[in-house]
């Protein structure tokens, strides 16, 4: 396929755009970005863009999308298993439902790639998966599974077990059990590698399967994503984070814009800001407010605009970057908080977030400006199938065709 006569923002690392070009598409996967002016067809099928406006698909780095059923309660809701406080053995993709109606409503937005994962009851929730929203079943869906261990810090964790009169019940206790659980899984780490080292002076470890969830962490191929809001959970994260030598990513930081001096040096991979469209429903968000991701952003923090799907649906990931905007937030970096930083932060930036030679074919046509509400996606590509479509008769893809 050849998406030609295009206005391309590629959302590489100088931010290029191609004022009249084209997209090389080839078994899923972009081959080539460029002006028209050096365009040869050779045959292949052709989108004409018609002079509008093309990006990379849009990352939503933190959703619990497929995880919380559309219009379902209890029978939908599979995000939080709120019977162990430490749980990080627990697989999102065992939880995912492809065929819930918000995966429509997301690649129709233009939202094709999303992290989605636990809720935050537990202070070690379980693994995040990065998967795209257009397909039937999760295990082709899948871009990277694990990506992240979901912990979660402040009043989740200590309002679910207050009620079960268990623990934790406080911040001490929540900060202890993720500890707890930290220490545990480092020993096993440390035993299993020189049980591999050196196999005749060392026993290997009786499997834990806890534990073995934790090992990516430790070999730092993924992050720890921490649920935090207040200032001091942010800086009890960095504690840990820093104590146990993971890498790490921090989810909401409400309250971080209020110490952004206090952030300077430290190794976070990124913010994960919001989501903004929601009211101060704790009193850990009381300090909420839609000028953080700019704040945080003119700090030079890598940050992300997020929309915690379901607290606000994932449609509106770029209604969220709009409103940043609006608050203060530059444009192209509102921009890419929505494509490549997002990519970038969760270390999928491989395969989405630009439009590059070498990533996947991920590409939404707009009618005009993606923060402008009024604007809407007229097609959705992804991975070189088209999943939306609103500029030729037919009607648009569905899942029900594939």
């Amino acid at each position: 396929m050849i998406i030609k006569n295009a206005r391309i923002y590629t959302c590489d690392k100088d931010n290029t755009v191609i004022e009249n070009g084209y997209i090389r598409i080839a078994e899923g996967k972009i081959i080539g970005v460029g002006s028209m002016s050096g365009l040869e067809e050779a045959g292949e099928e052709t989108l004409d863009a018609k002079g509008n406006n093309v990006y990379p698909g849009f990352v939503d780095a933190h959703t619990h999308l497929g995880m919380f059923g559309d219009s379902l309660t209890f029978e939908g809701d599979d995000g939080n298993e709120d019977t162990d406080p430490v749980m990080p053995q627990l697989r999102a993709i065992d939880a995912i439902n492809p065929l819930d109606g918000y995966f429509d409503e997301a690649f129709a937005a233009g939202v094709t790639t999303v992290l989605t994962g636990p809720g935050s009851a537990n202070p070690v929730a379980g693994q995040i998966a990065a998967i795209k929203t257009f397909g039937r079943r999760i295990d082709k869906m899948i871009i990277k599974a694990p990506a992240g261990i979901k912990f979660a810090l402040g009043e989740n964790p200590k309002s679910t077990y207050n009620d079960k009169e268990q623990t934790p019940v406080t911040r001490m206790a929540t900060a202890a059990l993720i500890r707890e659980a930290l220490i545990k899984g480092r020993k096993y780490y440390l035993d299993k590698k020189n049980y591999e080292n050196d196999k005749e002076g060392y026993d290997e470890p009786e499997f834990d399967m806890k534990s073995e969830a934790l090992l990516p962490l430790f070999r730092h191929e993924i992050p720890a994503h921490f649920h935090v809001h207040r200032a001091d959970d942010i800086f009890t994260a960095i504690r840990i984070a820093n104590e146990f030598d993971i890498p790490y990513v921090l989810v909401h930081a409400t309250e971080a814009y209020m110490v952004l001096d206090e952030l300077i040096g430290e190794r976070a991979l990124g913010i994960l800001s919001g989501p903004v469209l929601t009211d101060r429903s704790k009193p850990e968000l009381s300090h909420q407010t839609p000028s953080a991701a700019g704040m945080l952003s003119a700090f030079g923090i890598p940050t992300a605009i997020i929309t915690d799907h379901p607290e606000t649906p994932v449609q509106y990931l770029l209604l969220c970057a709009a409103v940043a905007v609006r608050n203060g937030m530059d444009r192209i970096q509102a921009l890419r908080a929505v494509t490549i930083t997002p990519a970038t932060i969760c270390g999928i930036d491989d395969r989405v977030g630009s439009l590059e030679a070498g990533k996947d074919a991920d590409v939404v046509i707009y009618n005009g400006d993606p923060l402008d509400i009024t604007c809407k996606p007229l097609a959705v590509i992804v991975e070189g199938k088209t999943a939306f479509n609103l500029m030729c008769k037919k009607s648009p893809a569905s899942k029900a065709v594939g």
